[in-house]
């Protein structure tokens, strides 16, 4: 066989086992995002529970949240305010002085009328991973609702759950269009929230609290 035919055949094992890996990236993305979805119920329909987990989304300039994470914020103040919760965790990511999402988050409940004693901050919540792993382990929660946007739900509610979590989510985007614009991106994350969750990796900060910490309750 030439080199030319040698060449050809490493082409076609390569794009072979390129195949056989997206097949198995989508499968594994897929079982992820249907496990918990009967767990997403818009916020009418959510069940009583003592804490809702509101995950970091970006500020905006000016340090205010960003779009999307304001409709995760508006979704908790709805919650509050229906009885649906009793307190609400923020939770995101202040690693840089100058980008200290959970002080923003926790304005922006109070600025809304949530007493300050209601609103708890998780400062070291990195990434979705160490939000819930860190909801569970460190402020002890055991009830959650959820809220994030419609796409990251699937993913959130895998890693919660699958950690000792009952959590529900409640998207903060209900009734809006949806968008593909984290379509590709989500399904890697699917991935590698089940690889994390079936490691058990331990979160950057696994035990730090912080002034703004608190404890919701039973």
């Amino acid at each position: 066989m030439g080199r030319r035919g040698v060449l050809g055949v490493w082409l076609r094992r390569g794009l072979l086992a390129g195949a056989v890996a997206l097949l198995v990236v989508l499968g594994l993305s897929h079982l992820v995002r249907v496990r918990y979805e009967d767990r997403i119920v818009p916020l009418s329909q959510a069940p009583e529970a003592p804490v809702a987990l509101v995950f970091g989304a970006g500020l905006a300039p000016g340090g205010v949240p960003s779009a999307v994470l304001a409709q995760r914020l508006d979704t908790a103040v709805a919650l509050w305010k229906a009885g649906r919760v009793k307190a609400v965790l923020v939770s995101g990511d202040n690693s840089d002085r100058f980008h200290d999402e959970t002080r923003a988050m926790r304005r922006y409940l109070l600025e809304r009328g949530l007493p300050e004693a209601a609103v708890l901050g998780d400062d070291s919540g990195l990434s979705t991973y160490d939000s819930c792993v860190r909801a569970f382990t460190v402020f002890q929660v055991r009830q959650a609702l959820l809220v994030t946007q419609r796409f990251h739900l699937p993913r959130a509610l895998f890693i919660a759950n699958s950690v000792g979590m009952d959590a529900w989510g409640v998207a903060a985007d209900e009734g809006r269009p949806s968008t593909r614009r984290y379509a590709v991106r989500e399904m890697f994350s699917r991935v590698l929230a089940l690889a994390m969750v079936v490691s058990g990796k331990a979160p950057a900060y696994p035990a730090r609290r912080t002034e703004t910490s608190g404890r919701p309750g039973p």
